[in-house]
């Protein structure tokens, strides 16, 4: 068996047969657009971000299988902000606002990478990049926030959201 990996970014949902993708496959004789309708539908939750994608071809089988990574914190915050980028002068004028659910659910896509032991450590991360960001929490200062958090006033929330997902 000859697998061999293909590393490629895509904007989310949009990838297509053209550069880079389309010719450096097309020569191992895998399907191309099927391999683009996969990658398409894999990272259509990531539209308008760019997001790693990992191919791998066994030439033999011609068979192939596509992995998707998670687009990084200060993206995925954007996105669920509304927000281009973070503000130039984040102390003094924030540019956008996370709700809470919105921050949970992107330190839950982003546990694993961010190597979180649970999902208060990577809530507490995630919140340490809207701080850098300008970017409020629930219309607080994330500075607020995190001081909040690790008082324990969002435990029931994040516990909540901890056996959600396991469920």
């Amino acid at each position: 068996m000859a697998e061999r990996t293909y590393k490629f970014v895509v904007e989310g949902g949009k990838a297509t047969a053209g550069p880079p993708i389309g010719p450096t496959l097309t020569p191992l004789g895998i399907n191309v657009l099927q391999l683009i309708e996969e990658i398409n539908r894999k990272t259509a939750e990531f539209k308008g971000m760019h997001v790693t994608v990992i191919v791998k071809v066994d030439s033999d089988t011609k068979s192939f299988s596509v992995e998707v990574g998670v687009p990084t914190t200060i993206a995925l915050i954007a996105k669920e902000a509304g927000i281009e980028k973070g503000s130039s002068t984040a102390h003094k004028q924030p540019v956008g606002d996370l709700s809470v659910e919105g921050l949970i659910k992107i330190a839950r896509l982003k546990m694993e990478q961010l190597r979180a032991t649970s999902l208060k450590a990577a809530v507490l991360s995630v919140a340490g990049t809207c701080v850098s960001m300008g970017v409020t929490i629930d219309g607080k200062d994330p500075k607020e926030f995190i001081e909040e958090v690790r008082m324990g006033k969002y435990d029931e929330l994040l516990s909540a959201a901890t056996s959600s997902s396991q469920a």
